[in-house]
């Protein structure tokens, strides 16, 4: 955090520690290091976000975003980080069931083979989405949503997909 300023690698915004997560550029899983060239600093929302994508799949996330970065946490880039943050949260509170289940949906989609496994790993990734926080009711609520809708599919706690 030191070298990157106190800011997340990814949307430049101030990142206090208890908001911080280490990001692999090449994921871990996909034969990444741990090293100071492949770890940056970054928001838990985007590590989240990114998971065990592959190079080029987080390659296109950012380059998907035009030179604005905007950050899952709703902190935005340092040009939005000035405006108003109300009016982004009106429309999430008008139907915040059926956004929170798009965005979770959305989100899985866009790991593509780096989905999560189990139903442990896909709750945990669930909850990341949120980082101002989520019940334990709504987490499940969520999850139990995805299943019932046929999206997910658990069974003996492995998880696979439909989307």
């Amino acid at each position: 955090m030191f070298v990157q300023g106190g800011l997340c690698f990814f949307c430049k915004q101030p990142l206090p520690k208890a908001e911080a997560s280490v990001e692999h550029l090449l994921a871990s899983a996909n034969g990444g290091s741990n090293n100071d060239e492949n770890c940056v600093a970054c928001c838990k929302a985007v590590n989240a976000l990114l998971g065990s994508m592959s190079l080029k799949e987080k390659f296109q996330v950012v380059l998907n975003q035009k030179g604005q970065f905007k950050c899952p946490n709703g902190a935005g880039t340092a040009k939005t980080a000035t405006q108003p943050k109300a009016p982004p949260k009106a429309p999430a509170i008008a139907k915040p069931k059926d956004d929170r289940l798009a965005l979770v949906v959305a989100n899985l989609k866009q790991r593509g083979n780096a989905k999560p496994r189990t139903l442990k790993t896909l709750t945990s990734t669930v909850a990341a989405l949120f980082p101002k926080g989520i019940s334990e009711a709504e987490l499940s609520a969520l999850v139990q949503q995805l299943m019932s809708s046929g999206k997910v599919t658990a069974s003996e706690n492995k998880v696979t997909y439909a989307l």
